[in-house]
């Protein structure tokens, strides 16, 4: 296998896109399509977003301090696309997506309640890169939608369908390949097998369990939003 040597370019593919909201729920607001964004740092939660600052968006985000980052999913995957290629100086980007605006939990821009995770971000500084600034900020509120949690209260958001970016086009997600420490875990024991032990055989006169064991969960129908910081 040969390689070959290309200049320094911006490469580092999939990663994600997102929809921001800005501007505040009375007066102007706005969405902007964004794929570079990401987590910055855990303890205390930070992100961040470049932008180009000739975008409608790049003023208000600027100006008022905070923005919204609103994850995608394949049933939004429209109009993120519309987002990006439309400005908020000629559309009213809510209005024509049909995407609602609703009250975030401690910042004055919207959310975007379709979405399924909502991250409320004020911003700490702003940091000039050359054809991007990147608003470096503090995560101060994570809103997600109740349909997405079991009865544990363990949250799925991989149900929700998320989309990624990469080299101009948008896909779905794969098969998961495993969870995070995999490739060192040691394998589990067969159930019911003790190490160094031999199995018993299995009785032919265990009565089945009477109870009913067909309880289905309900489906939630709520699109009520829990807030969560993490």
């Amino acid at each position: 296998m040969a390689k070959e040597v290309w200049k320094g370019g911006t490469v580092i593919y999939p990663v994600p896109v997102v929809m921001v909201s800005c501007g505040t729920m009375e007066g102007e607001k706005d969405i902007v399509t964004v794929a570079w964004t990401g987590t910055i740092n855990t303890n205390p939660p930070m992100a961040y977003i470049s932008l180009r600052p000739e975008r409608h968006s790049y003023g208000i985000i600027k100006e008022r301090g905070e923005f919204v980052i609103n994850l995608t999913t394949k049933d939004l995957a429209k109009a993120c696309d519309y987002c990006g290629v439309k400005s908020g100086r000629d559309v009213d980007k809510f209005k024509e997506t049909g995407l609602t605006a609703y009250p975030a939990s401690n910042v004055q821009a919207p959310i975007i309640y379709e979405s399924p995770m909502n991250i409320e971000c004020k911003v700490k500084n702003i940091v000039p890169l050359g054809s991007h600034d990147m608003f470096i900020a503090d995560v101060v509120a994570v809103n997600v939608s109740d349909e997405y949690f079991d009865k544990s209260g363990k949250f799925h958001f991989n149900k929700s369908n998320p989309v990624c970016y990469s080299h101009g086009e948008y896909f779905t997600l794969g098969e998961s390949l495993g969870t995070f420490g995999y490739s060192v875990r040691k394998k589990p024991l067969p159930k019911g097998k003790k190490s160094g032990s031999t199995p018993k055989k299995e009785s032919h006169n265990t009565k089945p369990n009477s109870k009913n064991t067909k309880n289905k969960p309900k489906k939630s129908t709520s699109k009520a939003k829990r807030k969560q910081v993490r």
